[in-house]
């Protein structure tokens, strides 16, 4: 069984200039907050899956509707805010500004914590990657990084052309070793 120390090492070695980790974080920091106290949460909750399972199978309308009706019964409860904003921007006509909206709701409802901050953060920092400000996607995916967020940190070292050469070169390392070749040219 590794310690909390052995797993900070490895991160560090495996993913060097990746953002570190606290590895003294439990589970519950990416979690939302107990939200059950809400009125209707727990119907909401139930709607928003079926929401969920409809845009995974490519009926936008059908989950956008699922979606604002997961909204009206709790509208204090995050996730369904960003599961639209996801929608949202995936359909054929992508309302983006409807997204932004539903994304600053969402991160606003969470305190900017949790999981449902994480992933509003993320989706929002791909929107301003999108339209090429990279200093808000940045500050986006560091918000997202710091609640816990890999695809934001491997976001953030895409965003450092520096930091993604470094990490291709040990990636290359990596693999040699791995064949048994030399990482070296000798001369």
């Amino acid at each position: 069984m590794s310690t909390i120390r052995d797993k900070a090492v490895l991160n560090l070695i495996l993913n060097p200039v990746m953002p570190t980790q606290d590895w003294d974080q439990t589970s519950e920091t990416n979690t939302d907050s107990n939200l059950s106290h809400l009125p209707n949460y727990e119907e909401s909750e139930q709607i928003q899956m079926e929401g969920i399972k409809l845009a995974e199978s490519g009926n936008f309308e059908e989950a956008l509707k699922k979606f604002d009706e997961a909204i009206r019964l709790c509208p204090e409860n995050p996730s369904p805010y960003n599961n639209r904003a996801q929608v949202l921007r995936l359909q054929e006509n992508a309302d983006i500004e409807g997204a932004i909206t539903d994304l600053n709701r969402a991160i606003e409802l969470s305190g900017s914590k949790g999981k449902s901050a994480a992933q509003a953060f993320s989706q929002r920092a791909l929107i301003h990657q999108l339209r090429g400000d990279n200093d808000s996607a940045k500050d986006d995916y560091e918000s997202a990084a710091a609640l816990g967020s890999t695809f934001a940190k491997t976001q953030l070292v895409a965003l450092n052309p520096y930091a993604a050469m470094c990490n291709a070169m040990l990636a290359d390392v990596f693999a040699k070793t791995q064949r048994g070749e030399p990482t070296e040219k000798k001369e």
